[in-house]
């Protein structure tokens, strides 16, 4: 095959092959494992996140609120996101970027996990999202030969087969979200690309041109597209998190120098362009130029947004945007929403999860001994 602008297929190929082989292995290990165990009791509460294990393999865990680890699904590399359909309490978990798998499994054990990956000119950016009836999942990718960002399409009913794509209008698709419309998709456009032949290195940092795009799901066609200020190119959008009066909040990762960090959290809409948070230290170089993820509050009242080379995760009034709160914690990195109204739950790569209210006043926080969970986490 011929070697693309983007990387060799060749080489992504016996990549590829690796990470099939390893998968059905890790396929395999899950199957037992969920014969083995199963959902020991009611839990008020399930999360699931990807982590590395204290013998440095890699498995998707799923945890109670109370603390018990109910089981771990064996993977075969390094994993990012987790899609979860609440409803039918399904969940897929996708490979860290360049990617080549997806496994999907249920959470109470009643089927079999299913390993799935993208065509051969294609690889998982390590999100996706399912659609409001659970049917589909939408999941960002990158076209190898072109660049371009792509939004494959895989039937959740159908053996996880793909059944479309349309564009992600930009380059470098991270997170999409199924905005409260159940029709409209969300996309963070990064702005750059990974050769695949090559593994994480990034390439067309210079000729950034990050946005947010809103997408019809039924048509795939583009309904706004909003751009990142030309004089900040480089600043990748990256995660994506919807308040219930539908502003976006979303946290970003900065491809500069540090000492030239813009603000990293910001706020967009369908009628509403990118506008970034507005603080005395602009929250740049205080967080060390990268946010790895953004949640918001049950209630609406609250965002909260980790920066795990800072060690801090920092809470917002959704409504204006500045900072009310922010709370100490090593690596921090995955957040999701705990029980309560303003709750959020809160993991480290330290193998902790912290369950904390905004006043930090009701706290509660679990250590997994040796566990290093990976860079999400969601709630079941």
């Amino acid at each position: 095959m011929p070697k693309s602008k983007w990387g060799s297929t060749s080489s992504m190929a016996i990549d590829r092959r690796q990470f099939l082989i390893g998968s059905m292995v890790a396929l395999g290990a899950a199957r037992h494992a969920l014969a083995a165990e199963g959902l020991s009791g009611a839990a008020t509460a399930v999360y699931a996140s990807g982590a590395r294990r204290p013998d440095g393999s890699y498995a998707v865990l799923l945890i109670a609120e109370d603390g018990r680890l109910l089981r771990e699904i064996p993977l075969s590399a390094r994993c990012h996101d987790i899609a979860i359909d609440h409803v039918a309490r399904l969940g897929v978990v996708f490979a860290r970027r360049p990617g080549f798998f997806a496994l999907a499994f249920d959470a109470d054990g009643r089927r079999e996990p299913e390993v799935f990956a993208p065509p051969p000119d294609r690889h998982f950016y390590g999100h996706g999202v399912f659609s409001k009836d659970g049917r589909l999942v939408y999941a960002t990718e990158h076209n190898v030969d072109t660049g371009d960002g792509i939004i494959g399409v895989y039937d959740a009913a159908g053996g996880w087969r793909r059944v479309g794509e349309f564009p992600s209008y930009g380059i470098g698709p991270h997170e999409a979200i199924l905005l409260s419309d159940g029709k409209t998709l969300a996309i963070a456009n990064g702005g750059f690309g990974n050769d695949p032949a090559t593994g994480r290195e990034s390439i067309g940092v210079a000729d950034m041109a990050p946005n947010v795009a809103f997408v019809d799901v039924t048509s795939g066609a583009l309904k706004v597209r909003h751009e990142v200020p030309s004089d900040i190119n480089l600043l990748s959008v990256r995660h994506l998190a919807e308040t219930p009066r539908g502003d976006i909040w979303f946290g970003s990762q900065w491809q500069g120098g540090l000492e030239d960090t813009p603000a990293l959290i910001g706020r967009v809409g369908l009628d509403r362009p990118i506008a970034l948070m507005v603080q005395a230290d602009a929250l740049g170089m205080a967080l060390k130029g990268y946010i790895g993820a953004v949640a918001v509050s049950a209630d609406g009242r609250l965002l909260a947004a980790s920066a795990p080379l800072a060690g801090r995760v920092v809470y917002a009034d959704a409504e204006t945007g500045k900072i009310v709160h922010d709370v100490r914690i090593k690596d921090s990195s995955g957040l999701t929403l705990g029980s309560g109204g303003s709750e959020f739950v809160m993991s480290s790569g330290e193998g902790a999860l912290r369950f904390e209210s905004d006043d930090s006043n009701s706290q509660k926080i679990l250590n997994f001994a040796g566990a290093e969970f990976d860079n999400h986490i969601r709630r079941v």
